[in-house]
Order: structure tokens, then C-alpha cells, then sequence
């Protein structure tokens, strides 16, 4: 079989392997969708957040087909469209990270981690379920969102933009603050109100304030825009960074502050509201490449200035 695999940190290649075998417990899945993140391309620069030990095929969102099960999988056959979690086996690894993912033709994972993917939901929405689950677990975060909260979501990123696509379903009123003038568009396109540069805030008051940004002036600008009682939701990840920020704003406006990483226990919630509520995040994929093409996909996801979300067809 084929597989894109990172060798050692900056060096990729597209490979031949074998198929691998599985065990009483797992599941042999063929690979269909797969989608590129940030956070494979620290991977690739050998700095991701936990150990991990290359070569190791990447590749945590997806979306395939059950192609064989262990003797023990009882839930679970050949034919069936699933996706997975990330973070697996008690939180003691990851997914396409410290555990080889799904940027290959076959992988092999726990029935445990799997999810049926419902009809309503296509290959290329089963491959965004994971940066949903982001996404949605910031407004569950909030303390949920419906017609009556305005929002600001800081960042464009593929989280952001899924964060403005998540709290527009939900009825909410929506700003997407970005500088990019292409994803602000996006943005629009997918549901919010109005889309922002950062500059252009100034006296604007938001009930719920979502951090996708991940920089820490980003970051320390949600407060000033918060208004008064606001729930804030830190969903942006920034590891050692440092920016002056009015801390006081935390307690004289009464604001509830939350911080989110991942979502973990947010996946069958996740896939229902997107299977009932029509939501289609693929106005973000933005190109699509062939397994064989693996490395001109990394650098297309690399280049934000053209690309949103990438992925890779298998």
C-alpha cells in the first residue's frame, strides 16, 4: 500500500508498505478523506505537543471504510463509513502522532475509537468531523449559543471559520474578526454577519467572545470586547507566549472565562448536530490531492495565504 510518511522532522516522503495486520480488537481501515492541520506540520518539524517517534505516518483527520475487523469487534463491518478520535488509549497518545494515522491507502484502529458515519454526511464532512468537534465543544464551552447572543470570533483559521459556521447554525449573530481578506469573504459566505480586521473593532461589545486566533495579542484582545456578564472561550493554543493584557476586565465586566483543548467526549454530540442540522463545513476545502501527490499537499496546506483546509483523497 502507499502512505505519506514523515521520515524524520522535515523530511516527508510517499512510500510503499505493508498492509498491516490487526488483532482481536482492531479495525483494518481504507482511507478515503483526509484532512491536513497545524498541528501536522509540527509534527513534520519534530515539536508536537507529546513524544513521538518517527518515521510515522500522520493523518488524525479523516474519514474511511471498514475493510476488515479483529475476531472480538462485534460492532462494527466490512462496508461501514466511520471516522475516528484523536486522542486515544487514556489520553496517553494520539492519533496519527505518537500512533501512525491515516494518510495511507490502510490503517489500523481500536473499534473503540470508531464512529459510524451517518448518510446524511458525505466522505469529504466525514474527514472535517474532528476540527468540527473543536468547534462545537467552544460553543457547548459557552454555555451554548442561539439567536439571541452576538459573537465574536477572533481568528480565520480552519478552527475560526468552523467556530463562525457552528455559532451561525446555532442562530447566533456572528463577527469573524481575521486580516485576511480572503477567509473574512469566507467567512461571510458560511454565515457571518460581518467579518472584521482586527483594527476595525473598536467599541464593539459581543455576549460570547471565541479565541481562535491562538496569539497571545489575539488572545488578550477578547476581554476589551467582551461585554458585561460575556462568556469567553479560549479555543486558539499558543504554548509559552506572552502579550499585556487588562486582567482586571475579568472581574469588573463579570466575565466568564473558559479554556478548551481538543474535544474529547464531544464526538457522537458532534455528528449528530451535523447529520440533523444540515451544516456543511466543505466551502473550507479549499484543494484536494491524490495520496501520490502527498508532499504538494503539505506544501498547499502550508500556504495559508491561498489555502483554508486541505486534504487528501485516497
Amino acid at each position: 500500500m502507499k502512505a505519506l510518511v514523515f521520515e524524520e522532522p522535515r523530511s516527508a516522503s510517499v512510500q510503499e508498505l505493508d498492509v498491516p495486520s490487526i488483532a482481536a480488537d482492531d479495525v483494518l481501515v481504507r482511507s478515503r478523506n483526509v484532512g491536513i492541520c497545524h498541528s501536522d506540520f509540527e509534527l513534520y518539524e519534530g515539536r508536537y505537543i507529546i513524544p513521538v517517534s518517527y518515521p510515522i505516518v500522520p493523518g488524525h483527520e479523516w474519514s474511511g471504510e471498514v475493510a476488515e475487523v479483529g475476531s472480538a469487534v462485534t460492532n462494527l463491518r466490512p462496508g461501514d463509513r466511520v471516522v475516528g478520535e484523536c486522542v486515544v488509549n487514556n489520553g496517553d497518545d494520539h492519533f496519527g502522532f505518537s500512533i501512525g494515522g491515516a494518510a495511507a491507502e490502510y490503517f489500523v484502529a481500536r473499534a473503540a475509537w470508531l464512529h459510524r458515519i451517518p448518510e446524511e454526511l458525505s466522505l469529504a464532512h466525514g474527514a472535517f468531523v474532528e476540527p468540527f468537534s473543536v468547534a462545537y465543544n467552544a460553543t457547548v464551552a459557552a454555555g451554548g449559543i442561539d439567536a439571541s447572543d452576538s459573537v465574536a470570533v477572533i481568528g480565520g483559521g480552519p478552527i475560526g471559520l468552523l467556530c463562525t459556521l457552528a455559532a451561525a447554525t446555532m442562530g447566533g449573530t456572528v463577527t469573524l474578526i481575521e486580516p485576511q481578506q480572503h477567509r473574512r469573504a469566507l467567512g461571510l459566505e458560511i454565515g457571518a454577519h460581518e467579518a472584521l480586521e482586527p483594527a476595525d473593532v473598536d467599541g464593539r461589545r459581543f455576549d460570547v467572545v471565541i479565541e481562535a486566533a491562538g496569539a497571545p495579542a489575539a488572545m488578550a484582545s477578547a476581554f476589551p470586547i467582551a461585554a458585561h456578564s460575556a462568556r469567553v472561550v479560549f479555543v486558539g493554543i499558543d504554548i509559552g507566549g506572552s502579550a499585556p493584557v487588562e486582567i482586571g476586565l475579568i472581574q469588573s465586566k463579570a466575565l466568564q472565562v473558559r479554556g478548551i483543548i481538543g474535544s474529547a467526549g464531544m464526538w457522537p454530540r458532534t455528528i449528530r448536530f451535523m447529520a440533523s442540522s444540515g451544516v456543511d463545513p466543505t466551502p473550507l476545502l479549499t484543494a484536494t490531492f491524490a495520496l501520490d501527490d502527498g508532499k504538494a499537499a503539505l506544501d498547499a496546506a502550508r500556504d495559508t495565504s491561498r489555502n483554508v483546509k486541505v486534504q487528501i483523497e485516497c
